[in-house]
Formats: structure tokens, C-alpha cells, sequence
């Protein structure tokens, strides 16, 4: 399926393809039957669509809908909370004890000026509120627009733009929920969305300064770190020696320019939360929940650490060219992405896949490993009708790993203890298990970890199936991909595994 629209079938290409023989007519039939079992597997043939009944245009007459459920409130709420990945804070920066000055920067801590319905697509319906609009149409349109504004300096930025967008229903910007605190705290605020060079009073205990990194579908992203909002950062933190920085990011953002800086003592990447966006952040700079959130991705030193994830292959210049829309990869990097490629090639990261930091502290005890009685241990997975998801065998679990975590702190929160396993010939650590688990001070409690046929495989290009390889598996068990607390092993040797 090529989205959102292809010149194979608008030049007649598919049809002439068939009728001289280049492509068979079975191998057109099956292209489609894939992407209408899609519409036929969701209900969609018996479903009226749109199903809100929403015109084309949302300023003609229409009936109002509202297909909100008030039940979801909370956990909207608490999405966006564990969304938050706290990645450094030094001098007990965090979390805020009623502060009696306060003061905000930067243009993300207020919301967009204009949240209103436009006719066809438009920013309230993708996405663009907060970004400089007319700029991001033309590159979505056209997708040949280059060095646009790596940020939305319109507003704080609640979701990436494109399909992906959502409209809220209001938006609870940082200014608006640090003013709420202000209230209930009797703490005084001040603040400056505008400048990058603003003033600071020298008698404020802390300085936000809220910054983000905007992406859309339609193109790639023009680089990794915004450097007007880098300046910001900087120009606050040479006045103001506590200096906490939130992210508001559609993706990797790098912090180099300023990470190292002594008066930056705390960073949140506060990612895409939604409308409750300063209300969730406010939960956790204030101690109301300790942040649980983990990184995703890795966050390099340097943009060249990433290698070849950012010379990505492009078509030719040739616009002419059919080929100008289907560039060719080969995918030579293999499973090597990420973290796996960080590993592979020596570099250290700023912050790691799995990273994130909390107000309270973790210990791991009592690593264990058990096969699971019966197991077939095969190469192969046993012959077996396929089902969605191939092979029902390579769900079967072969082994579990159990351990203890114990929160050692003096605040209630929440781990993320994940679960990596090196396979004989592949990539050093590939993740394959992870559980979030509320403790309170002092309480320790027990993980488990399956491990299916599927997780200890690897695709066998050869005989186009998954294969348990033969060799010593790694275990590791531990807070992020580099911070590992246990390490055990397992052995498959022929037809048997062995601790």
C-alpha cells in the first residue's frame, strides 16, 4: 500500500503491467486482498462511516457530538504523567517543595492563541497549532521544503502534527497549570514566553523553561535540536543557577549544547502528553507522583553517533522518474538500530534505551531461571496451521526469568525493570520483557519474565522461518540497556536448553 496516493495506478501503470505480462494478475489480486482484509478484519463493511457523523467542512451546519467519556478523564491524566522520562537532576532540583518565586520561560509554556475549526485541513484538524502553519501545509503538500523551524514556537506542543493529531478539547498548558500551584502554594510567578534572552530576577528559586521539537508525516525532520530554542536554554541557565529544562518532543532531541551546563540541574523530556499537558507535568516538578517514565530511544552526544540513520537513501532527482517516489533500501544495517547499534559499535550515549530517573532508588536480588516443563526445544517451531502472527508455536514459552526489586528510597513510585537477552550471533543485548510496578519505600517485589520460542529466535533468511540458535544465551535484568543489576546465562545445545 503506497500512502497517500501512488502513480502505478493514477498512470495506469498496475493495469498495463498486467496486460504485458510483467505482472501477473494472481499477484495483483493478492496485493489487494491484503489491504481489503484489513477493512473486512475491523468490522468496517457493516460500520457506517465517518462514524461521528462530522461533515467535510466543520463550519457547515452539523449535530454536535460529543464522544467523550467522562470516565477516561483520569486516565488521561495519567498517561501523560508516565509519559515523563526525568533525565538528570542534580541538587535536589526536583521535585518543587512550594516555592515562594518562580519563573517561566520560553514560547512552549503557554498554549496555541488560535484552537478554532478551519474549513478543509487545516491547524485545528492537523495538528499545526502550534506550529507556523502555511509552512508546514506547503512541506506537506509538496514535501520539497527544507530548513523549517525545527520547533513550534506558536505554543506549547501537545502532539506530533499530521493524521496523527488529535482536536482537545481544551489544552492545560505549563503556565496555566503552574498558575493554578501558584494559587493553592501562595507562590509568586514570573514569566516571559517571548524572549530568548529574557531577564531573571535574581531572587526566584528556580527557572522553567520550556522548549520543544516538532514532527509531522509528510517529510523528515530538518535535525535533532532546535537551535533557537538551544540558545534559550542557554541564555537562561548563564543567569539563573537552577535551571530546570522540559521537552515537550516528536522524537529524538539532543541536549548537548546545554546538558553540561552547572546551572541546568534538571531535564524532563515531557514528550507529546495531550491536552492535560502542564496539569501532568505539574503532578510530577511538584513530588505529586514520582516519574516512572523511560526513554524509548537513545539520546546520542552528537548527531554523527547515530552513523547512518541520518543519510537516509533518497530517490533520484529525476522528478520524471517513476522511481522519484520509490527510492531503493537495502537495509544493510540489518537489526542494528538503536541501542543494538550503539553497542555494536562502542559509542557511549547521553542517555540510554530504557533510561529514566525517579526520586527514589532500586535494588535487584535473587536472579532465577526455570524451563518450563514440556517445552519442545527445537530449532524449529513445530508444524503447526498458520495463524495472524505465523506459527502459534513461537508463542510457546521455554523459559521464565524471575528476580526481586525492592524500592530502598523514602518515596512510593513506580520501576521499570527490563528484561535483555544476548542471542548467540546477534546483537548484544536485545530487549525482551519489561514490567511497571507501583512499590512503596521498603517493599520488595517479584518479577517474571516469559520468554517465548519467538523471543529467543532469530529470522533465518534462508528458510524464511524464526530459529532457536545453538550457543549460550545472556540474561540481563536491570533498570535501562547499559544500568544491568543481574546477569545468568542459558545454554541450548541440540534439542535441550540448560541453565
Amino acid at each position: 500500500m503506497a500512502m497517500p496516493n501512488s502513480p502505478y495506478w493514477m498512470n495506469g501503470s498496475l493495469s498495463t503491467a498486467v496486460s504485458n505480462g510483467t505482472l501477473t494478475q494472481a499477484r495483483l489480486t493478492d496485493m489487494a486482498t491484503r489491504i481489503v482484509a484489513s477493512w473486512y478484519l475491523l468490522n468496517q463493511d457493516s460500520t457506517t462511516w465517518p462514524a461521528a457523523g462530522l461533515p467535510g467542512d466543520l463550519l457547515a451546519p452539523h449535530k454536535g457530538v460529543d464522544a467523550r467519556d467522562p470516565a477516561s478523564r483520569e486516565s488521561r491524566v495519567q498517561q501523560a504523567v508516565e509519559g515523563h522520562v526525568l533525565v538528570k537532576n542534580v541538587k535536589n532540583a526536583l521535585p518543587l517543595r512550594k516555592p515562594k518565586f518562580l519563573s517561566l520561560f520560553g514560547y512552549d509554556s503557554f498554549a496555541p492563541r488560535v484552537e478554532n475549526p478551519e474549513p478543509g485541513f487545516g491547524a485545528f484538524s492537523l495538528g499545526g497549532q502550534s506550529y507556523t502553519f502555511s509552512d508546514w501545509f506547503s512541506l506537506f503538500v509538496y514535501a520539497n521544503i527544507t530548513n523549517l523551524p525545527q520547533a513550534a514556537y506558536n505554543g506549547t506542543l501537545i502532539s506530533g502534527g499530521g493524521s496523527g493529531a488529535n482536536t482537545p478539547s481544551y489544552i492545560s498548558a505549563p503556565y496555566d497549570a503552574f498558575s493554578q500551584r501558584a494559587y493553592e502554594d501562595g507562590t509568586f510567578l514570573f514569566w516571559d514566553a517571548q524572549s530568548q534572552n529574557p531577564n531573571v530576577d535574581p531572587a526566584t528559586e528556580a527557572c522553567l523553561v520550556f522548549i520543544n521539537e516538532y514532527a509531522t508525516e509528510g517529510a523528515d525532520r530538518a535535525g535533532l535540536a532546535d537551535p533557537y530554542s538551544d540558545v534559550l536554554v542557554t541564555n537562561v541557565a548563564n543567569k539563573c543557577s537552577n535551571t530546570i529544562v522540559t521537552i515537550h518532543n516528536a522524537g529524538v532531541r539532543l541536549v548537548n549544547n546545554w546538558i553540561d551546563h552547572p546551572n541546568v540541574t534538571a531535564v524532563i523530556f515531557a514528550h507529546l502528553p495531550g491536552q492535560d499537558s502542564g496539569r501532568s507535568l505539574v503532578k510530577v516538578m511538584y513530588g505529586d507522583q514520582a516519574p516512572s517514565g523511560r526513554l524509548p530511544y537513545t539520546v546520542a552526544k552528537n548527531a554523527s553517533d547515530y552513523g547512518n540513520l541520518l543519510s537516509p537513501d533518497l530517490p533520484p532527482a529525476d522528478v520524471n522518474n517513476i522511481e522519484h517516489f520509490y527510492p531503493q533500501s537495502n537495509f544493510t544495517e540489518g537489526v542494528y538500530i538503536d541501542y543494538k547499534s550503539f553497542i555494536a559499535r562502542g559509542i557511549a550515549p547521553q542517555y540510554e534505551f530504557g533510561f529514566g530517573l525517579s526520586y527514589t532508588n532500586w535494588t535487584y536480588s535473587d536472579l532465577s531461571m526455570a524451563l518450563t516443563p514440556g517445552a519442545i526445544i527445537t530449532r524449529t517451531a513445530p508444524a503447526a496451521a498458520i495463524v495472524e502472527g505465523g506459527n502459534p508455536h513461537l508463542w510457546d514459552v521455554l523459559a521464565t526469568v524471575t528476580a526481586v526489586v525492592q524500592n530502598t528510597g523514602g518515596v512510593e513510585a513506580a520501576d521499570v525493570s527490563q528484561l535483555y537477552l544476548g542471542i548467540p550471533g546477534g546483537p548484544a543485548k536485545q530487549l525482551r520483557g519489561y514490567t511497571k510496578q507501583l512499590i512503596a519505600p521498603g517493599v520488595a517485589k517479584n518479577l517474571r519474565f516469559d520468554l517465548t520460542r519467538r523471543d529467543m529466535s532469530t529470522w533465518d533468511t534462508a528458510s524464511q522461518q524464526w530459529l532457536l540458535q545453538t550457543g549460550s544465551y545472556k540474561v540481563y535484568v536491570g533498570e535501562s540497556v547499559l544500568d544491568i543489576r543481574l546477569t545468568g546465562n542459558m545454554t541450548v545445545l541440540g534439542n535441550s536448553l540448560g541453565l
